[in-house]
């Protein structure tokens, strides 16, 4: 997607450097543009673990490129051992997020399979994980394809007036490699001159609606305003939301979502106000083992400082202020999960399913 102008993905190889990863470094987002250049799997793990990247399709990606550095990096005489232990430090930087898991464990299947020289082996890990970034941005763009039809048929049923969208955290391409799962739709439905406004729910603690949500749909022109977390059911009684769309950074092949914290209360609401809920997701982003979200998905519990703090921009420095009381402690649970009854429909790059079992495997034969 574009950045002043400029086409950009969230991540990518140096160019005349393949041994640097450069990514965008979300943290310093909307008040700073850094990209920021990762070249050992230690720093790969930093970037996940502490949100430099973000969001399920990107942290498979970066996950990818991860192993990518390790097989670089990696003794001749100890390849797939070493390999091994990069991916166990991968997967223990988020819980939550399947594609982390699913692409680290992509890698090591291809490299377990290729006989020859450890340079060889390099060559096969870095088209695995340009692979895995080129399918990630092929699939939100199919998700777009797809997704897009739900916008329009509101539009007509609105005679062409302005489809109000609410979505939750940031699905937008900087949570992926390019277009985003959730804006993928919205981004297709503006280029086809349908009228469209989002309401970008902020969501606390990190604000990456707020935050990056916002930032991206305003470098696209796309009509938003940023709300507090919890005045998407004030909107939804009064008319003002027709459709809700979020990402997802887990799904069970039942139909549960897991998704950032808050989404569950957001499906409520929908559901109360006979409002359609969707989800946008890759097919990497489900989990073929879980059936039972509720019980079964990790659910991340992050330091309690990004409760108690908050980041902004102040006479042109960006700062860390303290909200709460010095000693009051903060939980802070990353994730929540969504039960199947409450989603109207899962949006994959294979088309649009209901979230359930039979729906999921009707897209997915080959999972059955």
């Amino acid at each position: 997607m574009n950045v002043d102008g400029k086409h950009y993905r969230t991540i990518w190889v140096k160019e005349n450097d393949l041994g640097i990863i450069q990514i965008i470094d979300q943290r310093h987002l909307p008040h700073q543009f850094v990209i920021e250049d990762l070249a050992s799997v230690d720093d790969v793990a930093r970037a996940i673990k502490d949100m430099h990247v973000r969001g399920a399709g990107l942290i498979g990606a970066t996950a990818g490129f991860g192993m990518y550095l390790a097989a670089l990096n990696a003794p001749a005489d100890s390849f797939l051992p070493a390999l091994a232990s990069a991916g166990e430090q991968l997967k223990a930087t988020r819980p939550t997020a399947v594609n982390l898991a699913w692409a680290v464990d992509r890698q090591l299947g291809v490299l377990s399979a290729v006989d020859g020289e450890k340079q060889a082996k390099v060559t096969v890990a870095l088209e695995t994980a340009q692979a895995i970034a080129d399918e990630d941005a092929e699939f939100c763009r199919r998700i777009g394809e797809h997704g897009v039809a739900l916008i329009e048929e509101i539009s007509q049923a609105k005679g062409g007036d302005v489809v109000n969208i609410l979505t939750h955290c940031n699905a937008g391409w900087l949570a992926f490699v390019d277009y985003g799962s959730a804006t993928a739709p919205i981004y297709a439905a503006h280029e086809k001159g349908v009228k469209v406004h989002i309401w970008v729910d902020e969501t606390r603690p990190r604000n990456q609606g707020a935050r990056l949500t916002a930032w991206e749909l305003g470098q696209h022109g796309v009509p938003h305003t940023v709300i507090v977390d919890n005045v998407g059911g004030h909107l939804m009684q009064h008319g003002l939301v027709d459709m809700v769309i979020t990402g997802t950074d887990r799904t069970t092949y039942t139909g549960d979502v897991g998704n950032k914290i808050g989404t569950y209360l957001k499906a409520l609401a929908a559901h109360d106000n006979g409002i359609p809920f969707y989800t946008a997701l890759p097919s990497s982003t489900f989990d073929w083992e879980m059936r039972d979200g509720v019980k079964e998905v990790p659910i991340e519990q992050r330091d309690g400082e990004e409760v108690r703090t908050i980041q902004g921009l102040h006479d042109g420095e960006i700062k860390q202020v303290l909200l709460t009381p010095n000693d009051s402690p903060a939980a802070n649970f990353a994730f929540d999960v969504t039960p199947a009854r409450l989603v109207t429909g899962l949006i994959t790059e294979r088309g649009i399913c209901e979230a359930s079992e039979e729906g999921v495997l009707g897209l997915y034969p080959e999972k059955r």
